[in-house]
């Protein structure tokens, strides 16, 4: 739908007000806000033409008006247009990832912590992209009990995970040394879908270190299907202008398969999606990280409908600048 300038500015206004304090805005309070040069009735009129476009409602007759889930989204897909990455107090994110010696779940924890402590809303990062890391090294040790000990040192933290064969410290080196030597610098996927091929062409070479090799292809396999899900809950306490918000965002984080139906997407931009007027769902600014040209991980900042949503875009848009010079 489209608006004139002026009514955008207006619509702005009342959204970030509102967002701000919960004041609903007026024909006063926009001629205390704004440049406009024109008269409060001016401003009447277009107040009421927002409202009857659907963007505000009126909560009472004599009262003000207040923005409805079209004016958020309104607002929101204008401001995602031009949201500039300005939140300083993230400049430690770029810390965070080159810190080669943590897990990648460790990483993933610590994305999350920072953006919640930053935002003060419960933030979720789900990696559905395990296949896009870059690998960096193996190293398979062997341990008690017939078991083996796998790590894996990716661009983006190591992966660590057992497998149940026994084997001498001779063969855990050489089949280490060789997933090193030919898959260095390769996705994962790459791997998984040309390992049978060097196999092929080498079986006297890793004939005996080929077990380890397999049982290391099905464990990142499984992996490989697996998406981890890690949730931060800061934020939620301090909803205090609605008990209902803080119960609506709660049910949804506590709800697994909701977070990754609404993160597990292939967007390749910051996106919001605004609740609906007395809806049970919450709303959510998300952002991609993006390894290498693929996305491995999405990052989703849960709020109410009335969440400020120009912090959130722009913490989110410091991190994803960050995560992607850090590769």
């Amino acid at each position: 739908m489209e608006l004139s300038e002026r009514k955008i500015k207006i619509l702005n206004i009342a959204v970030e007000e509102f967002i701000k304090d919960s004041a609903p805005i007026t024909s006063g309070s926009v001629k205390d806000r704004t440049s406009l040069d024109v008269s409060t009735a001016t401003l009447r009129n277009e107040l009421n033409a927002l409202e009857a476009m659907g963007f505000l409602k009126q909560l009472h007759t004599s009262g003000g008006r207040i923005p409805t889930a079209q004016g958020y989204r309104f607002y929101v897909e204008n401001l995602l247009k031009n949201i500039k990455a300005s939140n300083k107090e993230l400049k430690n994110v770029r810390k965070i990832i080159e810190n080669r010696t943590q897990s990648l779940s460790e990483i993933v924890s610590d994305i999350a912590k920072v953006i919640s402590q930053a935002t003060n809303y419960p933030t979720v990062v789900l990696v559905n992209g395990i296949e896009n890391l870059i690998l960096q090294e193996f190293k398979i040790v062997p341990l008690l009990g017939e078991k083996c000990m796998v790590l894996i040192g990716t661009n983006y933290g190591y992966i660590n995970s057992t497998i149940d064969i026994s084997a001498t410290a001779q063969n855990c080196e050489d089949a280490s040394n060789y997933l090193t030597k030919y898959f260095k610098g390769e996705t994962m996927g790459f791997m998984m879908e040309n390992i049978d091929q060097f196999k092929c062409g080498m079986k006297e070479e890793i004939s005996a270190f080929q077990t380890i090799v397999d049982n290391v292809i099905l464990g990142l396999s499984k992996l490989n299907k697996q998406k981890l899900l890690n949730v931060q809950a800061k934020g939620v306490v301090d909803l205090v202008d609605s008990t209902e918000d803080a119960k609506k965002v709660l049910k949804t984080l506590a709800d697994e398969k909701e977070l990754i139906e609404v993160l597990d997407n292939d967007e390749d931009k910051i996106s919001a999606v605004v609740a609906d007027d007395g809806d049970d769902k919450c709303s959510v600014v998300k952002a991609p990280i993006i390894v290498g040209g693929n996305k491995l991980a999405s990052i989703g900042v849960f709020g109410p409908q009335k969440m400020d949503y120009m912090s959130i875009a722009s913490a989110l848009k410091v991190v994803v600048e960050e995560l992607q010079l850090g590769e």
